[in-house]
């Protein structure tokens, strides 16, 4: 299984609505709320967005055919205390596979093309001040090999930082959905257990259905 290599980029022009990009804010249905969890204390907490892919424009790069040629995948996880947030209370993924509620993932199968009009709209988090949380937005465009400087972002990637010969059970056979990895920019510092990376883990029928409605996270670091 080949990987989808993903290399992001300072866009010259904001990413168009539904279109994939690294970082900012998701692109969701204007009826839809921004995904929460619930807190050991009963406080509702954010999600940390992570990114979105557009599957339309992974579909030439998917020769196997893989993952669904249509559709919209937002990521978001506990990774608070990787972007610096040291706190006690607010927990994160760490290097055993996480819980259920640990990590979110959505999936509209209706978005085709980025930049049609779907009913979507930019959802902001902001802080007390009104300014926005997230790091500004980082363009994402996929590659079927990695260059010498890229860092290791990639969908559908091969377990290398894996020390072990499988995932624990009952995942063993479990793939790798997206992988991010340690990385840094002019508003953020991102960085798993001095330099690992971040799995997404999706079981082999659920990816071939085409559902993400069970993923998991594991930090790994070598």
């Amino acid at each position: 299984m080949r990987p989808i290599h993903i290399k992001l980029s300072e866009p010259y022009n904001k990413v168009p609505l539904c279109g994939s990009h690294f970082w900012g804010n998701p692109d969701l249905p204007e009826d839809f709320d921004y995904p929460t969890y619930t807190d050991e204390e009963g406080n509702e907490i954010d999600y940390q967005f992570i990114c979105q892919i557009n599957l339309s424009e992974v579909a030439s790069h998917d020769s196997e055919n893989r993952l669904p040629h249509k559709g919209l995948l937002l990521f978001f996880a506990k990774i608070y205390h990787y972007l610096g947030y040291f706190c006690d209370e607010i927990k994160s993924v760490s290097g055993y596979i996480s819980d259920p509620d640990d990590v979110k993932v959505l999936y509209f199968p209706e978005v085709d093309a980025p930049g049609k009009d779907y009913n979507f709209s930019e959802t902001i988090l902001v802080d007390a001040k009104d300014e926005p949380i997230n790091p500004g937005e980082l363009k994402i465009s996929f590659a079927k090999s990695k260059g010498k400087h890229d860092e290791d972002h990639a969908l559908l990637a091969e377990p290398t930082h894996r020390e072990w010969e499988s995932w624990d059970t009952p995942y063993e056979d479990w793939q790798i959905l997206l992988q991010v990895d340690s990385f840094s920019g002019k508003d953020f510092y991102l960085n798993f257990m001095d330099c690992g990376v971040l799995d997404f883990l999706i079981s082999p029928q659920a990816l071939a259905d085409g559902r993400f409605d069970d993923v998991r996270a594991i930090v790994l670091s070598t």
